[in-house]
């Protein structure tokens, strides 16, 4: 293919010095052919392969290759043969070639066989539609690297992102997202849009049809809003969420934050949120917070009361006072167990009531973890004052005591020195179980004082308490302002020597006498 610079010196000696093709032949050595293309057009024509070229050496095996791609079809998604994998077999046959020539093959085919996709631009109309998703990240959490899943839905109209951690996709984190993105935008979309996900689904039939969880449908008539679920593999359909995924992660999450908790972790997502409000997103002629605004007034309004989002279970109290659920196991306070127990599992906390009573007897953080033993010590407290001879070697009270004050190891030592054995145990028990009512803080307080009046038992701590939560307050200054006649008076000085008169052979005795 002639270079565009021979083609202008060509033109050149033709048009402006006037020289024949014969002569311009023979001085720059071009063929007429080559000559007479230049003159008719200053572009440089494109190189077309007129037939395939041949490959001596991988020809003979590009039939077993495309042989093995479709063997390949049949088999497991994840456990397909690779380029490496294909390179040996056909190695193994003779093939005395690279495997860079194996690869450059294959990826030929797989070019060939992709096609052109196109998909149509989509309009909505304000609180139509939204669409819904999960993610991945990465995050330092309590100092250590964990994967959260973000939970996205994203308003079709405006463009408005909300993203919500969680610890895992189980249901009741699902839908725990959707109830914070409703009060998040201040209503409910109109419809929704999913992938098949078994939080939602668990069914896929024929065409559009799904069978959906029954938790799923009560949640979705308590909000009133229409469910949509793309096909299968079929991600552009609510494209707009699957690139708020990636967006949400790189400008929310990147780097990883440190974080303490997830309370924390979600509380800088929103900020982040909102942040992100001012942007205008490219091709529209206002930002997300101006197109929110519009859109706010035409979504569903929020029901008068949000759905208990919890997934709830009926579990056995064990000897241990404690009730398993997805192979951890939570403690129960002695004095209020039950041999049956309802649990009710929220995305951070689980909460445990009695069969018949509507307010519950145990509150934990769920723990996502495997065979994990979740202990309160204060639900052991009226156990151990039973059976105070346990109290050192108690679990709960061991794990409570690496991290209690020093104040109440000192209190623990008086009382034991006043009281030994279990009378000592006991009046300490009942310090402890002064938590159930009182913060820690506080109570930590009042043993530093009751220890520093020199009275340290339950008693003591319990007036320190008191005290602390009801200090003496002065009375306020005598307001005399209505009563001039008063005005001059000075406060007068207290004298306890006037009491003297009233005891024998005081002054009050000698003025009787005479």
């Amino acid at each position: 293919m002639i270079k565009v610079s021979k083609i202008e010196q060509i033109r050149r000696a033709y048009y402006l010095d006037g020289k024949s093709m014969r002569q311009i032949s023979r001085e720059l050595h071009h063929s007429r052919h080559t000559i007479k293309k230049a003159l008719a057009s200053a572009e440089p024509g494109r190189y077309t392969l007129k037939e395939a070229r041949e490959a001596p050496v991988l020809g003979r095996y590009k039939g077993r290759i495309e042989a093995l791609l479709a063997e390949n079809e049949r088999l497991p998604r994840k456990q397909r043969r690779t380029g490496h994998q294909i390179f040996r077999v056909i190695q193994k046959e003779g093939y005395q070639g690279s495997e860079a020539g194996v690869l450059h093959y294959l990826w030929q085919l797989r070019k060939a066989k992709r096609a052109t996709k196109v998909y149509l631009p989509l309009e909505f109309e304000p609180g139509q539609d939204a669409q819904v998703d999960w993610g991945e990240a990465e995050v330092v959490l309590a100092g250590e690297a964990v994967t959260v899943q973000l939970f996205l839905m994203r308003l079709s109209y405006s463009r408005k992102l909300f993203v919500m951690a969680f610890p895992s996709q189980k249901q009741e984190c699902f839908l725990a997202g959707h109830v914070a993105a409703f009060h998040y935008f201040g209503g409910v979309p109109g419809r929704l849009s999913y992938d098949n996900l078994k939080t939602a689904v668990k069914k896929i039939l024929i065409g559009p049809e799904r069978q959906e969880q029954d938790r799923f449908i009560l949640f979705r008539s308590h909000y009133l809003f229409e469910s949509h679920y793309c096909n299968r593999n079929a991600g552009h359909e609510k494209g707009r969420v699957e690139e708020g995924v990636g967006y949400g992660r790189r400008n929310f999450l990147s780097p990883p934050p440190a974080v303490t908790s997830f309370e924390e972790l979600n509380a800088r997502l929103v900020e982040q949120g909102q942040a992100d409000d001012g942007r205008r997103v490219s091709r529209q002629s206002q930002t997300i917070a101006e197109a929110w605004e519009q859109e706010r007034p035409r979504l569903r309004p929020l029901p008068a009361q949000d759905l208990d989002i919890c997934r709830e279970v009926t579990a056995r109290l064990n000897g241990y006072s404690q009730v398993e659920v997805e192979t951890n196991r939570y403690s129960v306070p002695t004095d209020r167990a039950a041999k049956t127990l309802r649990v009710k599992l929220y995305p951070f906390e689980v909460k445990i009531y009695r069969p018949d009573e509507a307010e519950a007897i145990a509150v934990h953080p769920r723990c996502y973890g495997q065979q994990q033993d979740m202990l309160e010590p204060q639900h052991y407290l009226p156990l151990l004052a039973q059976r105070p001879g346990a109290f050192d070697y108690a679990r709960p009270i061991r794990q409570w005591r690496a991290s209690w004050p020093v104040v109440y190891e000192q209190l623990l030592a008086e009382l034991r020195q006043r009281q030994p054995g279990s009378p000592g145990v006991r009046e300490f028990i009942r310090v402890l179980q002064l938590h159930q009512q009182y913060p820690a803080e506080l109570i930590e307080q009042a043993v530093t004082q009751a220890l520093q009046y020199h009275c340290p038992h339950a008693d003591g701590v319990e007036l320190c308490l008191r005290q602390l939560l009801q200090p003496d307050v002065s009375p306020p200054p005598l307001d005399l302002t209505e009563h001039p006649r008063l005005q001059g008076l000075a406060p007068q000085p207290v004298s306890l020597a006037h009491y003297n008169q009233l005891l024998p052979g005081g002054d009050h005795e000698r003025q009787l006498a005479a």
